[in-house]
């Protein structure tokens, strides 16, 4: 006869619905639910499951920051065209142009940044039309 000991653990709620449900569909005490799933865990082909499950995990943030690298250099090779191409076409005004160029400068900035934000709200971003841009003339599909 083994002797077992009382232990007193804590679940986040969504977790403690879960562990007081299955012993009633199974039949099974709430203990016994428990005690199986701490053995499972501590046994090693366990150690080896929750291994896999985090080299998942880690191959997954890995293509995300991958990604997320490419979305960089793209935005960066596109504001330092921009800059360039800004500055080779764009002709110094006179003095007495420069308070009217800066109120519209103004004006149009404002103007940006609200297309931005719409742009922002409904979650369809210019790297990823770009890309759909790119990969619809690949295919062949542009006229």
């Amino acid at each position: 006869m083994s002797s077992k000991t009382r232990m007193n653990v804590y679940f986040e709620p969504e977790l403690l619905k879960q562990a007081e449900a299955l012993p009633l569909r199974r039949n099974v005490s709430k203990s016994a639910v428990i005690e199986v799933a701490v053995a499972s865990f501590l046994s090693a082909d366990a150690s080896e499951r929750l291994e896999a499950v985090f080299a998942r995990r880690m191959d997954r943030i890995d293509r995300q920051i991958g990604g997320m690298d490419e979305d960089l250099a793209i935005m960066g090779e596109t504001l330092a065209l921009f800059i360039r191409f800004w500055l080779t076409v764009t002709p110094p005004l006179p003095d007495s142009a420069q308070a009217s160029a800066r109120a519209k400068g103004v004006e149009r900035f404002e103007g940006f940044l609200q297309s931005l934000g719409r742009k922002l709200a409904t979650g369809d971003r210019f790297l990823r039309e770009l890309s759909r841009d790119i990969d619809t003339r690949r295919d062949g599909n542009s006229g």
